[in-house]
């Protein structure tokens, strides 16, 4: 199995930390955020791991391999993630520099037999607490209706009682199928779409989240992972000084 790590992001919310490294190498209680994800992915069977850069290459990370988005300033993420679309094939775990997670959501991840999964926290509410820098309305939301996922974007709202709402973690992972599914449709799009695509102004200025909505939209079946465990994003100081607390 393969992993494929997004760090082509410059971290402007952190200032000065993140200046002139990737967020992925802020220090965590003595590891950096990179070298406890590919520890914990190697720990668990994914040996090849492929990390996306963008304005700064210098990782020194070994035993992995590394693809530089030449054109981080012309796309978001998810053109960050098609940089590697070659390497999107068989089965694929994808995820980004600022997130941690603990071991048993990798467990929840990897158990995963449907074609495209997102892991989901359904107590999300309580991690905005305080975080004023980054607050609730900034979160990546996923409406669940009949255990299928419905939308998928910032400040969701409930339809019905019967709807459920939870947080997008970030990661995702394809079967060879679901592998095939998400690059195919991608490069129909960048041939068709003209204009917005979904919340984004452009394809180009996309990210992930807008590309999954695209497939729920044609109906493929996209399937919430319910979580449990300790994760967290680290895009501000504040994520920073939680994520040290959190991860020891």
């Amino acid at each position: 199995m393969k992993a494929i790590i997004i760090a082509a992001g410059s971290a402007n919310r952190l200032g000065k930390l993140a200046k002139e490294k990737s967020k992925g190498l802020l220090d965590i209680n003595g590891k950096t955020i990179l070298d406890r994800q590919i520890s914990l992915f190697k720990k668990n069977g994914i040996n090849e791991i492929i990390i996306i850069t963008g304005p700064n290459k210098n990782f020194g990370i070994e035993n992995v391999s590394y693809i530089n988005d030449t054109n981080y300033e012309q796309h978001d993420v998810l053109g960050s993630l098609m940089v590697a679309k070659d390497e999107i094939k068989g089965k694929i775990l994808t995820s980004y520099s600022d997130i941690l997670f603990e071991e048993s959501i990798l467990h929840q991840l990897l158990e995963f037999s449907g074609d495209i999964g997102v892991p989901v926290d359904l107590d999300w509410e309580k991690s905005y607490e305080n975080r004023t820098e980054h607050p609730k309305s900034e979160a990546d939301n996923v409406l669940i209706k009949n255990e299928k996922i419905i939308q998928i974007q910032k400040q969701i709202e409930k339809k019905d009682d019967s709807d459920v709402i939870g947080e997008f973690l970030g990661p995702m992972i394809f079967s060879e199928r679901g592998s095939k599914i998400f690059v195919e449709n991608y490069l129909k799009l960048e041939q068709t779409n003209q204009g917005s695509f979904h919340k984004a102004h452009s394809l180009k200025k996309a990210y992930t989240t807008d590309m999954l909505q695209e497939l729920i939209d044609l109906e493929y079946d996209v399937k919430p992972i319910i979580i449990n465990g300790k994760w967290c994003e680290i895009d501000t100081q504040q994520d920073l000084e939680r994520a040290r607390k959190l991860f020891r």
